[in-house]
C-alpha cells in the first residue's frame, strides 16, 4: 500500500472539512500553502528579527536607538528586541525572550521599553505572529500632521492593507498606547501612531516589515502627488472591481480589513451620497467583530 504524503493527508482534511464549513468555500493554493506550512524554528525568527532591523536601517526607518521587533515563538513567547541599542547592530544574541504576560525569560537584557503595545496586539490578534513599530519618515510626517491614510489610491495598498487608520496621541511606552489602538487593531494591519510613528504586524517579521513598508511607500507618493496638486481617489466601483479580482485571483479577501474612502463622483445627488456612506459603514461592521469589542481591553507592559 502507497504511503500517504503529508501534503495529501493536510488535502484531504481540509476537503473533508470543507463540507462542515469549516473552512472556506473556495478552497485555493494560497490557503492551503498557509496551512501546511512547517512553524518556524527559534532560530530561523531570529534571523528574521535581525534582518528585519537591518532593514529598518538601512531605510532610514529608525535612528539612534528608534524602533522594536518581535515574533511570536513556538513555545508561545515573545522574542523582541532589547532597549536602547541602535536597530542596525542587533544582533541574534541580543533579542530578549518574554512570557506573553511580559515577564521576563531573558535575565541579561530588557526588552523593548514598547513591549505592551507587542503584547497588546498579539492578545487581540491570534494569528498574527511578528510586529514591527518604526518612525518611517513620510508616514510619520503623516502621522505628526495627524493625517490618516484611509482614502482608495493605490490598488496593491487596498487589497493589502485596506485604510490606514491613525490611532490618537498616547505617551510612548504606555498603557495608553495600547488603548488608542484598540478602536482599529482588529481590522487594520498597519497603523499610524499619532506624533510617533507606524505599527504594522503579520504572519511573520519579514511580513510585518513589508506592509510598514508599504505604509511609508504609500505616504511618499501621496506626498508628492499633493506636490503635484493632489492624489485622486478611485470610485467605489473600482474598488469593488479591485476586491473582486483580488479575492478571485490571488486567494485574498479584503472584506476584513477597514475599508478606504473611495472617489465622490462630481454631481452626485444626495440619494448616492447617502447611498455610499451606507455602503462604508456596512463594509466597516463587517470588518468589525461583535466580540472583540465586547472584550476587556488588558495591556501587558514590559519592563
Amino acid at each position: 500500500m502507497l504511503q500517504t504524503s503529508h501534503f495529501e493527508r493536510k488535502y484531504n482534511q481540509i476537503t473533508l472539512n470543507k463540507q462542515d464549513d469549516h473552512v472556506p468555500s473556495q478552497l485555493n493554493i494560497f490557503s492551503l500553502f498557509a496551512i501546511i506550512m512547517p512553524m518556524m524554528s527559534r532560530s530561523d525568527i531570529a534571523r528574521e528579527i535581525v534582518l528585519v532591523c537591518q532593514r529598518l536601517a538601512q531605510k532610514g526607518f529608525v535612528t539612534a536607538t528608534d524602533g522594536n521587533v518581535s515574533a511570536r515563538l513556538p513555545n508561545g513567547n515573545i522574542l523582541t528586541t532589547p532597549t536602547a541599542l541602535n536597530k542596525g547592530r542587533v544582533t541574534e544574541s541580543d533579542l530578549v525572550e518574554a512570557k506573553a504576560d511580559g515577564s521576563a525569560v531573558t535575565l541579561s537584557r530588557k526588552p523593548s521599553t514598547e513591549l505592551g503595545m507587542h503584547l497588546f496586539i498579539y492578545g487581540e490578534r491570534p494569528e498574527v505572529n511578528a510586529v514591527v513599530h518604526a518612525h518611517p519618515p513620510y508616514a510619520t510626517g503623516f502621522a505628526t500632521a495627524r493625517i490618516s491614510l484611509t482614502e482608495c489610491v493605490f490598488p496593491e495598498v487596498i487589497v493589502s492593507l485596506g485604510a490606514i487608520p491613525l490611532a490618537p496621541y498616547a505617551t510612548p511606552s504606555t498603557n495608553e498606547v495600547a488603548e488608542s489602538l484598540a478602536p482599529f487593531v482588529g481590522a487594520a494591519d498597519a497603523i499610524l501612531l499619532t506624533n510617533h510613528g507606524v505599527v504594522a504586524y503579520g504572519n511573520d517579521p519579514e511580513d510585518a516589515y513589508f506592509k510598514l513598508e508599504k505604509v511609508e511607500h504609500a505616504a511618499h507618493i501621496i506626498f508628492v502627488a499633493r506636490l503635484l496638486g493632489g492624489e485622486h481617489r478611485l470610485t467605489a466601483d473600482q474598488v469593488q472591481q479591485l476586491r473582486s479580482l483580488s479575492q478571485a485571483t490571488y486567494g485574498k479577501d479584503p472584506s476584513g480589513k477597514t475599508a478606504c474612502d473611495p472617489e465622490i463622483p462630481p454631481g452626485a445627488s444626495e440619494g448616492d451620497l447617502k447611498e455610499l456612506i451606507r455602503a462604508i459603514l456596512a463594509e466597516q461592521m463587517k470588518s468589525s467583530s461583535p466580540a472583540r469589542s465586547d472584550q476587556q481591553h488588558s495591556v501587558h507592559r514590559g519592563t
